[in-house]
């Protein structure tokens, strides 16, 4: 490389600019779980809607209420502890579209991890078409094999397992 171009700026990708977002709009969400942010971009790069984790309006958030915890248990048995007091990140942005008229055909949606069972059916419904997570979530394979039986699109930046904050 030649000493002028050593230094100079290289402007990072649409997925990069969009995925940097992710962990400040997190830091609005009111569960200290995961503080998971999510943003929805048209094919045209232009910011939707953005969406933490956080419970409806006029409803005790975690941070001030605790934690809603439930036991769910997964097809092999294994039993694992969810916060259901709040909406995830996904859920909130796409939920902002919806009040905002906006629709999201062909839209990609970043987020801190890929997206949940319940939040991956809810992207398949509105048209998203494509997906873009900083990191897998445990419990990613079923979302996983219905995006791809969908022709969704997901690219995860960091291939290792988002960790949750031990309660």
């Amino acid at each position: 490389m030649s000493e002028e171009n050593k230094d100079k700026y290289v402007r990072p990708t649409w997925d990069e600019y969009f995925i940097n977002l992710i962990d400040p709009i997190g830091s609005r969400g009111s569960c200290d779980r995961a503080r998971s942010g999510a943003l929805i971009v048209s094919p045209h790069h232009t910011i939707l809607a953005t969406g933490y984790v956080g419970a409806p309006p006029g409803m005790p958030h975690c941070d001030e209420a605790g934690h809603l915890m439930k036991t769910m248990i997964d097809e092999q048995g294994n039993q694992s502890q969810h916060c259901v007091r709040t909406l995830h990140a996904e859920e909130n942005a796409i939920l902002q579209c919806a009040k905002d008229g906006i629709k999201l055909d062909g839209a990609t949606i970043y987020c801190k991890m890929v997206p949940c069972y319940n939040c991956a059916m809810r992207i398949l419904r509105v048209g998203v078409k494509r997906v873009v997570a900083k990191k897998r979530y445990h419990a990613d394979g079923p979302s996983m094999e219905m995006f791809k039986t969908a022709g969704v699109e997901v690219f995860v930046v960091d291939n290792t397992v988002e960790e949750y904050k031990k309660q």
